[in-house]
């Protein structure tokens, strides 16, 4: 079927990495794309599919392919490394499956965006000769420091104490790395990941999305935009909290976790009044950090809404949901954020103010530029044993809620606030960068 006959400009596969963290904001570039004219397949993998809360309201269309355990028994599998090699391996064929299907029922596909956590699609999408777009769902921050350590222009381990001096980036000390780079040796796997995976072919991408907006990383983003066709397209939410020009998408719309009655609870609390406690969908605290967390919350004397895993339940100190009844929401077993980059980019497009207690992964960055370069935010500070002290944690949250300096840092998230919104709404730093690649995509 020729372009031209189609009711579509031309059609795109976005394939994110499947956990929510990964697929919220790449479900969400979809529907801009699709509300620009363009059909949209969203690929999950067949486990995610069977088990996700699908609103109504998504007019997304979903395919699936495979990462060899469909049956969910990823969630046995012996090693992180297991688990990849399958994916990449039984994902690649399936992939190539659903691309001839979908060519045969006259839907072919003319692009994939798909996630920089796994560069094997781009290999897939060479050998059907479309465009390959990668889609990094981190912070352009995060992103330079890994690019510097897989080119090999920032030696690991790092010394201790040391000053990282970076392209596009402010002075750094060794614990505003990401963790796998700071503790260098922790999770393998996800090093291998982030690192050599994720750099691996990208210079054969024909385009480079980030899921942040140019004012708010602009150093950085000048810095890579040397080298790449890389393009600034977010923050990827739901346009009610932003530009509101598509007035259906008022939610994400998809969930690897059930909601429950935690909005009614906070909706009676008065506006700006209530902290929201998340470390996310896979961060483990310890159970000291877990006990000195609930009373420092407790020691606050202010509303809390606080989201725990039902693995993480157990940690919490005997009694605690009960004493703390009248001024908490303790929501176990419910809908839980992925506490990265993504979450980062949700309170800031909101206006509200951050406490990062920051555990692994890309949080230590993120926490150093809330704090210290957006200054919308606090940052708790460890002991010598890494844990934060519940009076630590409780001065943090009162000065957010009540303090001279939450004032400060509560106008500043206004401001990044406002930034963001200009930068989706029409004619703005990221609506025109996404503009210009449906634009290569539909007319070259």
């Amino acid at each position: 079927m020729e372009k031209k006959e189609r009711d579509y400009k031309a059609h795109c596969l976005v394939l994110p990495y499947p956990s929510q963290g990964h697929i919220n904001p790449m479900l969400q570039f979809s529907k801009v794309l699709q509300h620009k004219g363009l059909k949209i397949t969203l690929v999950t993998t067949h486990h995610v599919h069977s088990t996700m809360h699908r609103s109504p309201s998504t007019s997304i269309a979903f395919e699936t392919i495979s990462d060899g355990y469909d049956d969910g028994g990823i969630l046995q599998a012996e090693t992180i490394e297991a688990c990849l090699d399958s994916f990449q391996k039984v994902g690649t064929n399936t992939l190539i499956e659903l691309l001839g299907k979908l060519s045969c029922s006259g839907n072919p596909v003319d692009c994939i965006v798909y996630d920089a956590f796994m560069p094997w699609p781009l290999d897939v999408d060479r050998k059907f000769g479309i465009v390959g777009a990668v889609f990094f769902t981190q912070s352009c921050a995060v992103d330079n420091i890994y690019y510097h350590v897989q080119q090999g222009l920032l030696k690991l381990p790092l010394p201790p104490d040391s000053e990282i001096l970076l392209p596009g980036l402010p002075p750094l000390q060794p614990s505003d790395m990401p963790s796998f780079i700071h503790v260098f040796g922790s999770y393998p796997a996800f090093f291998k990941m982030v690192v050599d995976d994720q750099f691996s072919n990208v210079d054969k991408a024909d385009w480079i999305l980030c899921n942040t907006f140019y004012e708010l990383e602009e150093e950085v983003v000048n810095w890579m935009a040397k080298f790449w066709l890389f393009r600034t397209i977010g923050p990827t939410l739901p346009s009610k909290y932003l530009d509101k020009r598509r007035e259906e998408d008022t939610e994400y719309g998809f969930s690897l976790f059930n909601p429950n009655a935690c909005m009614t609870w906070l909706n009676a609390k008065r506006k700006e009044s209530v902290a929201y406690v998340s470390f996310g969908s896979l961060a483990e605290l310890g159970a000291e950090q877990m006990e000195e967390l609930s009373w420092g919350l407790k020691r606050s004397k202010c509303y809390f809404l606080w989201v725990v895993r039902e693995k993480e339940a157990a940690k919490l100190p005997k009694g605690f949901v009960e004493e703390t009844s009248e001024k908490a929401f303790v929501a176990v077993g419910c809908f839980v954020t992925h506490c990265g980059w993504n979450s980062t980019l949700e309170a800031m497009s909101l206006g509200v103010p951050m406490v990062a207690v920051p555990q692994w992964t890309d949080q230590s960055t993120n926490a150093r530029f809330i704090m210290d370069v957006w200054k919308m935010g606090l940052t708790a500070s460890a002991d010598e044993n890494g844990i934060v002290r519940q009076e630590e944690i409780a001065r943090c949250v009162r000065e957010i809620l009540e303090g001279d300096r939450g004032t400060e840092i509560r106008m500043n998230a206004l401001k990044w606030k406002m930034l963001a919104t200009k930068a989706v709404d029409e004619g703005g730093s990221s609506d025109k960068n996404i503009d210009e690649f449906i634009a290569k995509l539909v007319y070259n």
